[in-house]
């Protein structure tokens, strides 16, 4: 068993003495220096157990105006700044990987809770970036790795229980109050009951499904009496989705996503018979995290974003009727 599996934070190192013993000890497997041209004592070494890795980088500051310069000025300076003092919380990392990432890669969000119960499967790697070796590991350690590889100074927190009634309120508001959620999570009793206590606290919810490309939009920081999921689910609960089959969801899940796709839409019926869960594809996924980051960034900049319902469709997009120069 791999010793370093369960490791997923990286060390940073701005003592010579620290770095010359780690180096000593025989456990780096490769060193980079990013900044040759600097004195020796500059920046801050940043130790990589799980790859055996060690960088030098610029420290926090501008480490993250230079990794960032590229977005000028679709995201300006000020912006970005704002951008990375933000909470995201991020519930369900199948989807949900790709987002975070996304969103990391971006710099939306400095600080991240991140939840997820299950561990990564083959049958998972059609639509989460991540590779063979990684199988076997918790999706949140997943996710952390690869959002701590873009930016060592990250502040996450894993939930690797994932969320359930008995920390959601933790997750939403332990050492500060979350200033997004994204939930991109299977289970229907977790999405309800995260939105009803997002609503009790006032915190926006996205969600993109990887059918269609719908996003959806909840601003529950605004519209604190809004029904959650549009009214769509009527007055159910939270409470009354807990322990249901696979086939008593169906009715709730045609309810809840009103506008699916055909071939989606036919594959409902056979979950839990000839299909372990609903379809998803790569293409959909990587498609909904860009359009879940787009509205993230806006909304947490205070540029108007509606509560609704949203469509970014490549089967009506992309089609003979809105070709252009053709």
């Amino acid at each position: 068993m791999d010793s370093h599996q369960d490791e997923w934070r990286p060390l940073l190192l701005d003592d010579p003495r620290a770095v010359k013993e780690l180096l000593e000890s025989g456990s780096v497997r490769r060193s980079l220096d990013t900044l040759d041209d600097a004195e020796p004592g500059y920046g801050v070494h940043v130790w990589y157990p799980w790859s055996g890795v060690l960088v030098r980088t610029h420290p926090a500051e501008e480490f993250r105006r230079l990794r960032t310069d590229r977005n000028r000025n679709k995201i300006t300076v000020a912006e970005q700044r704002r951008l990375g003092g933000m909470r995201v919380g991020v519930v369900g990392l199948s989807v949900g990987n790709g987002t975070a990432v996304t969103l990391a890669m971006e710099g939306v969000g400095g600080s991240y809770r991140i939840a997820d119960f299950d561990r990564l499967d083959l049958t998972n790697l059609n639509r989460i970036r991540a590779g063979l070796p990684d199988l076997g590991l918790e999706k949140t350690v997943v996710s952390a790795r690869q959002m701590y590889e873009l930016d060592p100074y990250l502040d996450i927190e894993l939930f690797r229980d994932g969320v359930h009634p008995g920390n959601v309120d933790e997750f939403l508001l332990g050492g500060g109050p979350l200033d997004l959620v994204v939930e991109e999570c299977d289970d229907l009793f977790a999405k309800v009951a995260v939105r009803e206590r997002a609503r009790a606290h006032r915190i926006p919810v996205l969600m993109s499904t990887s059918d269609r490309g719908m996003l959806d939009v909840e601003r529950f920081d605004l519209e604190p009496d809004r029904p959650i999921f549009h009214g769509l689910l009527g007055p159910v609960s939270a409470g009354d989705l807990a322990d249901l089959a696979p086939q008593d969801k169906i009715e709730f899940v045609l309810a809840l996503f009103d506008s699916l796709s055909p071939r989606m839409r036919a594959s409902l019926p056979e979950i839990g018979r000839t299909l372990a869960s609903w379809p998803q594809l790569a293409s959909d996924v990587t498609m909904g995290a860009g359009a879940l980051a787009d509205t993230a960034r806006r909304l947490l900049l205070g540029e108007p974003v509606a509560s609704g319902r949203y469509h970014l469709d490549p089967a009506t997009l992309v089609t003979e009727e809105t070709r252009l120069h053709g």
